[in-house]
């Protein structure tokens, strides 16, 4: 057996074993978004406005790549949380095996194309004149950076599908510390403008995964795959396609629509983009805790359904939603109090127009936080049981809705209607995602009586 630590999720409490295996998560996402809150205020104090706007203008076509590394990467560790909790430990290699293989041609192929069309991307999203420079500048170099992307997340999936929380969050919050060292080194000491802010991203993420590594080798005897296991196997690749594509896409397709908003807001001039760049990192900041209850979710999903426990799921839902209810009470009179004074935290010179502007985005989104609670948990769990396809569709309708906000709110009421967007996006979400998990319970529930 392992040498590391795992988490049995198909017994005993659900909301012992969530509480568990989210708070650490939670920890790991916070500190994520402490240092990239970081990386933001040294960009916008040294660099000024025009820099923190180019590095935000960029934030919906990183979330369109990245988000999508990051979804085949969740998905690919649902096949491998699933032969765990069923005991199927060759099983679980040979699916770790390939998701290597897989992760390996996606990287490469992604940052190929990326890097190539990178200057059409800026221009295809109306990157304003004045900052597509900066924008430039530091969005090629996370493109680069891709591989670095699949690697951590990949390795942490993996020691996650086997109830193991703890020990990505403890080489994230390493990495993290060194970002903020790098950031400060390049930022300020070698004056490299925006590509140090990325270049010390990349450094970080390439560092937190080797640790990763390094840990899963000397660790996990159970993970120690033979030759025969590392052979590429279409079959095992069919699988954690099939998981690990859709909930990319799901990204992706999100994060279209996140295109098309931002567009549409960069047409409100360099001052509006500052402002959602400032609020979207506080309001990212207090949305951790829904990322974290939302990947657990998925484990927990995927360890039960292995197992056979289809009774255990609707119980692990009710004692997440209720997590969920109440830190999004808490949060949201957290933000009232002191928005402000946070969103400020982000330029040397607060504008007053601008700051207005980001207290009016914080607090439209954080009032509408527990519709992304149910879109995180839900939509998770749902992948977790199997049926990540609906995560496309749940896309789909973020898709829909943040098109709806950028063609008719924008236009009719400007920044405000902006700031509707991903509240909107999340109702549609909701209204889809609601009824597929029942749908989706159901037919588990008839499957696993006709195999009794």
């Amino acid at each position: 057996m392992a040498k590391g630590a795992t988490r049995d999720m198909t017994v005993g409490s659900p909301m012992k074993h969530i509480l568990g295996f989210t708070l650490p998560l939670l920890f790991g996402f916070l500190f994520q978004q402490f240092y990239g809150i970081v990386d933001t205020i040294i960009v916008g104090r040294f660099l000024g406005v025009n820099a923190l706007a180019g590095v935000g203008s960029t934030g919906s076509v990183n979330f369109m790549t990245i988000g999508f590394c990051c979804g085949v990467c969740s998905g690919f560790a649902i096949p491998v949380a699933q032969k765990f909790g069923a005991g199927d430990y060759e099983g679980m290699r040979k699916n770790v095996a390939n998701c290597v293989w897989l992760s390996i041609i996606f990287s490469v192929l992604m940052t190929v194309i990326v890097v190539i069309l990178c200057d059409e991307i800026l221009i295809w999203t109306d990157t304003p004149s004045d900052i597509f420079q900066a924008a430039y500048d530091y969005i090629l170099i996370i493109f680069i950076g891709i591989p670095t992307v699949y690697l951590y997340n990949m390795l942490s999936g993996i020691l996650r599908s086997m109830g193991n929380s703890k020990v990505p969050l403890i080489f994230l919050l390493l990495s993290s510390m060194l970002n903020i060292i790098l950031d400060l080194v390049c930022i300020i000491t070698f004056q490299m403008g925006v590509a140090g802010a990325a270049i010390a991203t990349v450094a970080s993420q390439l560092i937190s995964g080797v640790l990763c590594l390094i840990y899963i080798v000397k660790r996990y005897e159970i993970l120690h795959i033979s030759k025969e296991e590392w052979k590429p196997d279409l079959h095992y690749m069919k699988i954690l396609c099939s998981m690990g594509v859709p909930m990319g896409l799901q990204y992706s397709i999100t994060a279209i629509g996140s295109v098309i908003m931002q567009t549409a807001l960069n047409g409100l001039g360099a001052m509006a983009v500052a402002a959602t760049t400032a609020a979207n990192k506080v309001s990212m900041f207090f949305g951790c805790p829904f990322d974290a209850m939302g990947t657990t979710m998925a484990t927990y999903g995927g360890q039960n359904v292995g197992a056979k426990k289809i009774e255990r799921i609707g119980q692990g839902l009710k004692a997440c939603l209720t997590v969920g209810f109440i830190y999004w009470i808490i949060s949201f009179i957290v933000m009232c109090i002191f928005g402000e004074r946070l969103n400020a935290l982000f330029v040397d010179s607060p504008d007053p127009e601008m700051m207005a502007q980001a207290q009016e985005f914080l607090l439209i989104n954080g009032a509408s936080f527990f519709l992304l609670a149910l879109v995180n948990i839900v939509r998770y769990l749902i992948q977790g049981m199997g049926y990540s396809t609906f995560a496309i569709l749940a896309g789909v309708f973020e898709l829909v809705a943040r098109t709806l906000a950028a063609i008719v709110l924008v236009p009719l009421f400007g920044f405000t209607g902006a700031c509707f967007a991903s509240p909107l996006a999340w109702v549609f979400a909701d209204a889809f995602l609601i009824p597929a998990y029942f749908h989706v319970k159901k037919k588990l529930e008839r499957i696993m009586l006709q195999e009794a």
